[in-house]
């Protein structure tokens, strides 16, 4: 009896030799026909156990002779996209494969690529197992592909048109007035130190995706309702829980969006047992969260069975409720019971109302953080903003700004271009996870050569080394670093290049036709720099872009308008210097003083992290200051 035991743990061992040997030949083998670079690893940099354990296994590869792991090193580490970025794109090449024992993944920065890639759904989808943790609330557009993410598409895009986008501008407006109000304090000078950004910019968003996403009003300290609001915006607008809940839904939402990676990640159970106050807490914000939703969720559908006119505002679950529960589908057609109109189950109502505002608050935040942080980095940038403000704006009133007379304006001015080059640098994604369609291997021309990718093949569109490619963009030495170029340096001003002769873009053979619903119009303006297509995708391209692209435009230039028509916002020096001793500066000094707080500044954006969305993590923040506009101490004249 031993020795038959013996013989079969024997044989296993021996089996799960022949199979990491007979794969690794296999895949070095497709990669070969590939005629593409190509780089063998003992184990996927995608793989979870490399994840997780990726210290462990990177010593053992090192434990080889250099050859075998001198260039590919950086690879196997999490991040390495964003700390790496074009950087091992030079070394490697610019399309270049990683070949282990179970899977063979492509990663690329050519933009020919990647236009070819996102230009062609089935022949190249997205790996919907790599979202499956977005599912816990219900399937969605996301998670989904094939005639189901069709369906949901074409559902979930009737919400996203212009008309919203108004509403959405108009609301952005009032939200930003609320945080001003909030960094100017109870006596209204503001000119104090704060370390709140990150938070305070995802407040903002977090009030705004309320509006979006259930057309709730949410108020800011110190604001109330007029004795005449809705009893239900009192209900769920305030910082108090209504009965059966034991937070407030604001509070409720902010605190799923901050556990989230925990309570996608983690199973309940182990949460529920686990003595950690953080888990307590995640699961007390998703239980109070989920009970939202469906509150929402019943409230929505008794309203339409009702026949109660939709309140105005986007309110994305309102119509996904009206879609799958009114007389009006989708496309504007009749939608009657007993017809074969798509309908979204309550389950996928949910999920889509869910993944909708991950991916429009969380974002949305990041980059109007980062892109303040930048301007207060960058005085001279920031100064060049508010006089394109003051000549398209003036002194008027935000809340009497037109949607459609004041957007492109403003997305054509140093607006546009410094929210561009905040998404040039700092993509909410860095890396768009594709395959290659498991019916058959699919090929890539780059630079008028053919390669083949075989089937299943992983992909990762590496948005942040493409798009810090001098090959694709405007670029000088650098002023910050004296490198050879400015490609990772904050620089607006590269957007107002207008050469056309890098933009065209050609024709993809079995490019996607269909019309999938959505905003269809260029992520950036006109009279901007037009980048090579693929060579600048912060929200994706092709079918599978971002759906709400167009409404995180419409709130970052909204924000930013608001914002510094009347203020400036600088790097705080507390660290280095009191108010006092900053008064009683010389020019130079000042200046010298400034330089220090950039330098700070920009080391602490290098150490974002990439989970789920590109962020500051930890306790790492950019302390700033509100100022009126007239009493800067720096962002009036520095000049870097």
């Amino acid at each position: 009896m031993l020795s038959t035991l013996l013989l079969l743990q024997v044989a296993a061992i021996l089996y799960f030799i022949y199979s990491i040997v007979s794969g690794l030949r296999k895949n070095i083998a497709a990669a070969k026909r590939s005629g593409l670079p190509y780089y063998i690893v003992p184990i996927s940099p995608w793989s979870r156990i490399c994840q997780i354990f990726h210290t462990f296994w990177i010593r053992l590869f090192k434990l080889l002779p250099r050859k075998y792991w001198e260039d590919v090193e950086h690879v196997l580490n999490p991040n390495w996209q964003y700390m790496q970025n074009h950087r091992i794109f030079s070394k490697l090449g610019d399309t270049f494969l990683v070949v282990s024992p179970g899977r063979i993944i492509c990663f690329t920065e050519n933009a020919e690529v990647i236009h070819q890639i996102t230009s062609k759904r089935e022949a190249f989808p997205k790996p919907t197992e790599s979202y499956g943790i977005l599912a816990q609330y219900g399937e969605n557009v996301v998670t989904l592909e094939g005639a189901a993410w069709r369906m949901h598409r074409k559902i979930t895009s009737a919400s996203f048109n212009e008309r919203n986008a108004a509403l959405v501008f108009k609301e952005c407006i009032s939200q930003t007035q609320g945080l001003l109000n909030l960094w100017l304090g109870p006596d209204g000078l503001g000119n104090k130190t704060f370390k709140t950004l990150e938070h305070d910019t995802a407040s903002l968003m977090l009030n705004i995706i309320a509006n979006i996403g259930f057309g709730l009003k949410i108020l800011w300290p110190g604001e109330e309702f007029p004795p005449d609001a809705d009893p239900r915006l009192i209900k769920y607008g305030t910082r108090e829980p209504p009965p059966g809940h034991t937070l407030s839904f604001v509070e409720a939402l902010a605190r799923t969006l901050k556990y989230l990676i925990i309570l996608l990640i983690a199973p309940k159970w182990i949460l529920r047992i686990v003595p950690n106050k953080h888990a307590k807490k995640a699961l007390e914000a998703e239980e109070n969260f989920l009970g939202y939703l469906n509150e929402f969720l019943h409230e929505k559908i008794e309203d339409v069975q009702k026949g109660n006119k939709a309140e105005e505002g986007l309110d994305i679950m309102g119509s996904l409720v009206r879609t799958s529960y009114g007389d009006v589908a989708a496309d504007g057609s009749a939608n009657k019971k007993g017809t074969n109109v798509a309908r979204l189950t309550d389950s996928e109502i949910r999920g889509n109302a869910f993944v909708n505002i991950v991916a429009g608050h969380e974002t949305t935040a990041n980059i109007l953080h980062f892109t303040l942080a930048h301007l207060a980095t960058s005085p001279a940038s920031q100064r060049r903003l508010q006089r394109d403000i003051d000549n398209l704006m003036g002194n008027t009133d935000p809340a009497k700004w037109d949607y459609e007379a004041s957007l492109n304006p403003l997305l054509g001015s140093t607006v546009g271009a410094v929210i561009n080059e905040t998404l040039r640098l700092l993509p909410p994604v860095v890396d768009i996870p594709k395959m290659v369609s498991p019916a058959q291997e699919q090929s890539l021309s780059i630079d008028g050569v053919g390669h083949v990718l075989p089937r299943e093949t992983s992909i990762g569109l590496v948005v942040v080394a493409a798009q810090r490619n001098p090959r694709y963009w405007p670029t000088k030495p650098s002023k910050i670093s004296g490198a050879e170029t400015d490609m990772d340096d904050f620089v607006p001003e590269r957007w107002f290049q207008t050469d056309s002769a890098k933009s065209g873009s050609t024709a993809i053979e079995g490019e996607d036709t269909e019309d999938f619903g959505g905003y269809t119009g260029s992520d950036t303006s006109a009279q901007l720099y037009r980048p090579p297509r693929g060579a600048f995708i912060p929200f994706s391209d092709g079918a599978r872009a971002c759906l709400g692209r167009r409404v995180a435009i419409v709130e970052l230039v909204s924000a930013l308008a608001v914002i510094f028509q009347k203020y400036s916002i600088e790097l705080a020096v507390d660290e280095w210097a009191s108010d006092e001793k900053v008064a009683e500066m010389s020019h130079d000094e000042k200046a010298s003083l400034y330089k220090v707080a950039q330098e700070k500044s920009r080391e602490t954006i290098k150490e974002a992290r990439s989970y789920i969305t590109l962020k500051l993590h930890g306790d790492k923040c950019i302390p700033v200051r509100l100022v009126k506009r007239g009493s800067e101490r720096f962002a009036n004249w520095v000049d870097s």
